[in-house]
């Protein structure tokens, strides 16, 4: 891959034998540098807990503050940093924002611009500095997470959600007292929980409802609870601690017919309140389906056509609740633009699969 690289741009070498070699040879180098390094930083969190500097070696966490600085607006710092920091394509990042790729390429050229001028450094902030910038980073931690977790059957996304908790871990070490960040490592603990049951032997989509749940780690819910309780008590309710406490709410359900779904819906509207999102009330109407039934939801659904037509979980929604309305052809048309809008393998299996029954 080097050689195509560089020898169109630079010539063929006089010996391309050894210029592969020595090239093969210095890449391999830096990969066990890196593995060393992240074995290093992990063996500190787990052998000194109170280290003063929690942070300290974690390029990227400098480099997260980097674009993730005031200077900059705030979808642009987003934007930034999943390029910059995570490695998502610009199509990757504007179907997370669900926002044409054109926008999003504008944002990241105007944001690079700007840290080039302003001269904008790459260090973790002072702790005065923290409580200002920590919004921007959290949301940036909550997409990387959701990009690896929704991807988790492909190789190259496997290890993005750990890497996003891992993240998430030292933003509560430098903020012990901020309730989101810890309501966000809950529900990321929470979801990781739940990891393995999320598909077959063979790459294959579970669904909640069809999962295995002595598959779910149990160790893990019981974590993700207890930082769930901490952030509670410091009576600071804010939106990923509420999507934590929905995730809660399904991890302690032994069932898929015992989940209180009364419960979930009351979160959902706190959720919609604080956010206004047309994703998450989405997500409240699978809910009250569950409550008050599928017509009920479809009207509700069928509302946000026009925020959420390029959103692939919004046509797939709309077809789940189709066919429990019976209304099997309209079902097979919204799982035909699900499908043309996303590009994960394993959703696309599981939509081809309900296209053809």
């Amino acid at each position: 891959m080097a050689a195509l690289e560089h020898w169109p741009r630079d010539g063929i070498p006089e010996n391309p034998g050894a210029w592969l070699m020595t090239t093969a040879r210095r890449k391999g180098i830096d990969r066990l540098r890196r593995e060393a390094r992240s074995r290093d930083k992990l063996a500190l969190l787990q052998e000194d807990p109170v280290s003063t500097n929690p942070a300290h070696g974690d390029e990227r966490l400098e480099l997260i503050f980097a674009c993730c600085h005031p200077a900059l607006p705030r979808e642009s710092q987003i934007a930034l940093t999943l390029r910059s920091v995570v490695g998502l394509t610009t199509a990757e990042i504007a179907r997370a924002f669900v926002t044409p790729e054109a926008t999003i390429a504008q944002r990241l050229v105007r944001a690079k611009r700007k840290i080039a001028d302003a001269g904008i450094p790459m260090r973790v902030p002072e702790a005065d500095e923290l409580p200002d910038r920590i919004a921007e980073i959290l949301a940036v931690l909550y997409l990387m997470f959701n990009e690896g977790y929704v991807a988790s059957a492909t190789a190259e996304r496997r290890d993005l959600a750990e890497d996003a908790r891992w993240l998430t871990r030292l933003i509560v070490r430098l903020m012990p007292d901020e309730p989101e960040a810890i309501g966000l490592l809950a529900l990321m603990t929470l979801q990781l929980a739940r990891a393995d049951a999320r598909f077959s032997a063979n790459g294959r989509l579970v669904l909640l409802q069809d999962q295995d749940r002595s598959r779910w780690d149990a160790r893990g819910m019981l974590e993700g609870v207890r930082l769930l309780e901490r952030a509670g008590r410091m009576r600071r309710a804010g939106p990923y601690q509420v999507q934590a406490a929905i995730a809660a709410c399904h991890a302690e359900a032994r069932s898929w017919s015992e989940t209180d779904w009364t419960q979930i819906v009351m979160l959902y509207e706190g959720l919609v309140r604080m956010t206004g999102s047309s994703v998450v009330r989405l997500n409240r109407a699978i809910a009250l389906s569950h409550v008050a039934g599928a017509e009920r939801a479809l009207a509700e659904v069928d509302g946000m056509k026009d925020e959420l037509d390029r959103y692939h979980l919004y046509h797939a929604t709309r077809a789940a609740l189709l066919r429990d309305l019976g209304r099997t052809e309209e079902a097979r048309t919204a799982d035909r633009r699900a499908l043309a809008l996303t590009d994960n393998p394993a959703e696309r299996a599981l939509l081809t699969e309900r296209i053809e029954a």
